[in-house]
């Protein structure tokens, strides 16, 4: 089995029966995005997606919040002096790449994602949560789009994720207002998918992980495809690509394996296959 190493201590990963978990390790800052947790977290996003060893991810945070977003202080340093600051395209290019692959490549991957959020997600760290296929909650957690009150427009794609979990008009009032919302709320409009109590929070998350993890990874890869589809195509194409997937993973090891654990009364053994 291969280990990813981190570089830097703002990131933590360990991978434990095919679940890595990214643990963003700023607790003193809220776990605030700085450039060097940037940087580490787009190398094991990339190693991630591709190591064989990994089938599930969950990303968390250390101590009582997930991620406070961008680092604001870091931010008022920078505008308060020009000395070395790129031009505007370097700027755009340097900008795109780390967002692409933080929030575009958990977005994009084909295994399954899980957030879960001890306490605080805000901004940036807000998208990173909505960029996982599944979000689990401590009950003291909350979340907030953030970037009104710091006067900045939104990144990471969040109005386009958000959009996509909440809807238009939940995503219009929280990206204008900027609004708290509380781990109740968030639950009730399709934010979180689950709340636990904050003691439970890691062992959930991982015991959901290690389910998906150990899942038929072929089969799962493609209800990605179909989801990310939804809200693009019409009926029939849907039907027509959801057909091609079905016979794809009809001929996989694992569909066999599951249909005759199904006739022989037991838990199938996927292997991914």
């Amino acid at each position: 089995m291969q280990e990813f190493s981190s570089d830097t201590g703002q990131l933590v990963c360990n991978l434990d029966d095919r679940v890595f978990t990214i643990t963003l390790n700023r607790p003193e800052a809220r776990n605030a995005l700085s450039d060097e947790l940037t940087r580490a977290l787009r190398r094991a996003l990339t190693w991630a997606a591709t190591s064989a060893d990994v089938g599930a991810i969950v990303m968390t945070g250390a101590g009582k919040a997930f991620c406070a977003g961008g680092d604001v202080k870091r931010m008022a340093s920078r505008n308060a002096s020009a000395v070395d600051a790129p031009g505007a395209q370097a700027a755009f290019l340097e900008m795109s790449a780390r967002h692409h692959e933080t929030a575009g490549a958990l977005r994009l991957m084909r295994k399954p994602s899980i957030a879960a959020l001890p306490g605080a997600a805000a901004g940036a760290g807000l998208a990173l949560a909505l960029a996982c296929d599944l979000r689990i909650a401590s009950d003291t957690a909350f979340v907030s789009t953030g970037y009104a009150r710091v006067g900045l427009s939104g990144d990471y794609g969040v109005a386009w994720l958000l959009t996509r979990t909440v809807g238009p008009a939940q995503a219009r009032q929280l990206m204008l207002t900027a609004e708290r919302v509380a781990a109740d709320r968030a639950e009730q409009i399709g934010l979180f998918n689950r709340i636990v109590p904050e003691a439970d929070l890691r062992t959930e998350a991982q015991a959901w992980a290690r389910q998906l993890a150990n899942g038929p990874a072929i089969a799962l890869g493609y209800i990605k495809d179909s989801l990310d589809e939804a809200l693009s195509i019409d009926h029939a194409s849907a039907i027509n690509n959801e057909a091609d997937r079905l016979l794809k993973s009809r001929s996989t090891n694992d569909h066999r394996e599951a249909a005759r654990a199904f006739v022989e009364k037991r838990d199938p053994q996927f292997t991914g296959t």
